[in-house]
């Protein structure tokens, strides 16, 4: 078996960083930002549940052991997607 190339991304979505401020990921080979302010259910979270993300259906992201979904459209547009109803 071989490995991937170097700097490969072999997985369609992955956790890139945990920062004070909230969580990189790369989905598809673009980067979003999950602010903590805009999805605090990260800030508590353990690490171990944070990086246990899946792609669904190539849209869907799912934490399953935070029983947290987002759509990844919500990600690219979040102005279409508000957080907080009014």
């Amino acid at each position: 078996m071989r490995s991937s190339a170097p700097g490969k991304n072999t997985s369609p979505a992955e956790v890139q960083d945990i920062s004070r401020n909230g969580v990189w990921l790369l989905v598809q080979g673009k980067e979003y930002f999950l602010a903590y302010a805009d999805h605090p259910w990260f800030k508590e979270a353990k690490l171990a549940e944070i990086y246990n993300l899946k792609l669904l259906h190539g849209t869907h992201l799912h934490w399953p052991d935070l029983d947290v979904d987002l759509e990844l459209e919500s990600l690219q547009q979040p102005e279409r997607y508000p957080l907080v109803y009014k």
